[in-house]
């Protein structure tokens, strides 16, 4: 991606500057975990926006969704895999700095990783996990040809005529296929 096609600056999070955001979302060189009514502490003269955006995540079992969500959150990746039961939600924050802004923000993100059979089984689960969502992300697996053929049915599954307002995309995450024994 050419360097002024980046919405944010890059790097900005590991200056003098942003060293302060990074230590509030990170203890002991872990990423530190918030509650449901959590956030960073920040001192009130760097107090900043957040940005929030709530994350759907949909695939196929066993393709990555829960790992993805403890890569991102900088949590252990489960050693095996097992379907996720119901709904997992996990809230993380990232602070970043916008191209051309003289403040940066704080994300806010909302994961929702619910397993494809519970999603399947549960008709309330969907509705649930598109509620408020501002994106659906879809996940397949390299290894696992089937996921990425049902991508375009999955789609038809998940979204409906009125989640236009949904940002859609197809998602591998790297690690999936090679980290977790099946």
């Amino acid at each position: 991606m050419a360097e002024q096609d980046r919405a944010l600056e890059p790097g900005w999070l590991l200056s003098p500057a942003g060293r302060p955001y990074l230590d509030s979302i990170v203890h002991k060189n872990q990423r530190r975990m918030f509650g449901l009514l959590e956030r960073p502490a920040l001192p009130p003269a760097l107090a900043v926006p957040t940005v929030t955006y709530k994350l759907f995540l949909a695939g196929r079992s066993g393709v990555g969704k829960t790992a993805l969500v403890a890569w991102l959150g900088g949590t252990p990746v489960p050693p095996a895999h097992h379907e996720t039961l119901g709904i997992e939600a996990t809230t993380l924050f990232w602070p970043a700095k916008p191209r051309g802004s003289g403040r940066p923000v704080l994300f806010q993100l909302h994961l929702w990783d619910c397993g494809d059979g519970a999603l399947r089984k549960f008709e309330h689960l969907l509705p649930a996990c598109k509620e408020e969502a501002d994106a659906a992300l879809f996940l397949f697996s390299f290894t696992d040809r089937a996921s990425f053929e049902e991508l375009p049915a999955l789609m038809g599954r998940v979204l409906d005529p009125g989640d236009r307002h949904l940002v859609r995309s197809g998602l591998h995450p790297q690690f999936s296929d090679h980290s977790i024994p099946h």
